[in-house]
């Protein structure tokens, strides 16, 4: 059934949740140089170092294309790497230690985005709203 009502739309009201989220962490990260989505990148990399485009790129929930447009400034800062491997010629996406050093950082600035959006949500809140969150991206086959 149809409704103009927006807040019966779960979709509407997920993207604007998102954008009002990463826009405060946008600011708070803006000051280490690098994006929210940077920063995933970057910490994914830090403690799960040599995964493959595809690894990566499943783990981010990311298309290949965004995530090749997401490395390009991190591999032109020299923050990651991507060099070939085998004879099949797989891509692994290692973080370098000049990125090391840019995660530790930007993760002040995380840290600070993370506690703003926790004071304004309440801690228990958040902590319930990610469970969620993450409830709906793991594969169900994975729990």
């Amino acid at each position: 059934m149809h409704s103009d009502d927006l807040r019966n739309d779960d979709c509407f009201a997920l993207r604007q949740a998102a954008r009002h989220i990463s826009k405060l962490y946008e600011r708070h990260l803006s000051e280490a140089g690098i994006t929210p989505t940077q920063f995933s990148i970057l910490r994914t990399l830090s403690r799960r170092p040599g995964l493959t485009m595809a690894d990566l790129s499943r783990t981010l929930v990311m298309d290949r294309t965004t995530l090749v447009r997401a490395l390009k400034p991190l591999l032109r800062r020299g923050f990651v790497a991507a060099p070939v491997e085998g004879q099949n010629k797989r891509l692994r996406v290692v973080l370098t230690e000049q990125g090391s050093t840019r995660l530790d950082q930007a993760a002040a600035h995380w840290a600070a985005a993370q506690a703003s959006f926790e004071h304004s949500f309440g801690r228990q809140e958040a902590a319930r709203l990610r469970g969620e969150l993450f409830r709906m991206t793991t594969d169900p086959f994975e729990r």
